[in-house]
């Protein structure tokens, strides 16, 4: 292992880069560019293939929305892509970037490896742009408990979540396939379309008004409670699309409850739902549990992985 990485070091992105990815972390409303692309040939065989008949088995889930029309996909996955090479470089420099040969790093790209082929499923209805994506994974030495997948199919792990819930390789799957479904589902690009268009709609009636700085106000304080029914929306939505893919890359269902399990025991202190934009612990696992009998029988028939890692020691 490369011993310039140090993975207890307190990652700390810059104000305006902590902005950009605050909406993607694993509780929200939901590399540099030249280092390994580690899924192209898996993605490009993989998406070329007929899918079988069981294929459609499973959690459904609706149609994208519309709303998502609203922000140009291509310079959302570009800004996307901007922030995630400079996170990567700012952990670098704190030496808090995991090198290619990183055991946890190795074990986060293998278990992608068994959820990529199933990006294309019929019943998530993914954005059809997935099928381009340039596929990253890397793991920052943080001890955060966090993890996110951005626009475009940039995807990172921080220590803290492997490390502080001592994660199996079941409930990393659950995590992945939740943080890969935002990005399918372009969650993101639904929020942005979303507050483009309350925001033009609420600045023109303060406008007609005569309102002003009292309208700006209410428009930033509308837009809040306009989107928090539509946040829970989308984690459950990508609660029940992760527990699905990771099913079907042969990971057991029966994680996504000890998952969040996990998450209660290191959120005590969490508000409770009606003060959330998120579905609680409990709700998540009630959802969860309804749906096991879906994607039991696709865990089933899934061939299992070839090797399992062990969660880095805690300490």
């Amino acid at each position: 292992m490369n011993k310039s990485f140090d993975p207890h070091a307190d990652f700390k992105p810059s104000a305006e880069l902590s902005v950009a990815l605050r909406s993607h972390g694993l509780r929200c409303s939901c590399s540099f560019h030249s280092r390994r692309l580690f899924t192209t040939g898996l993605l490009a065989s993989s998406l070329g293939m007929a899918l079988p008949a069981w294929s459609r088995e499973g959690v459904e889930v609706g149609p994208r929305s519309s709303m998502a029309n609203l922000a140009p996909a291509e310079s959302v996955e570009n800004a996307a892509a901007q922030q995630y090479v400079q996170m990567t470089r700012e952990a670098a420099r704190q030496r808090a970037l995991a090198p290619d040969n990183h055991p946890q790093l190795i074990r986060l790209r293998s278990i992608a490896q068994q959820l990529l082929p199933f990006i294309n499923s019929p019943n998530y209805h993914s954005t059809p742009r997935a099928a381009n994506w340039k596929w990253e994974i890397n793991l920052i030495g943080s001890q955060q408990i966090n993890a996110f997948c951005m626009p475009g199919g940039k995807i990172a792990f921080y220590m803290g979540i492997l490390k502080k819930l001592q994660l199996n390789d079941d409930e990393v799957a659950q995590i992945m396939g939740h943080e890969i479904a935002h990005a399918l589902r372009e969650h993101a690009r639904e929020r942005m379309g979303k507050s483009f268009a309350t925001r033009g709609v609420l600045e023109l009636g303060s406008a007609l008004l005569g309102l002003g700085d009292l309208g700006r106000l209410g428009a930033n304080v509308g837009t809040q409670l306009l989107t928090m029914t539509f946040s829970r929306e989308d984690e459950t939505e990508a609660d029940k699309i992760g527990l699905d893919m990771a099913a079907r890359g042969g990971y057991n269902p029966e994680a996504g409850v000890t998952l969040w399990q996990k998450m209660g025991e290191a959120n005590k202190d969490a508000p409770p739902q009606w003060l959330s934009t998120h579905p609680s612990g409990g709700t998540r696992i009630r959802d969860l549990q309804a749906a096991q009998p879906d994607v039991l029988p696709l865990y089933e028939r899934a061939p299992r992985p070839a090797k399992r890692f062990e969660p880095p020691k805690a300490t």
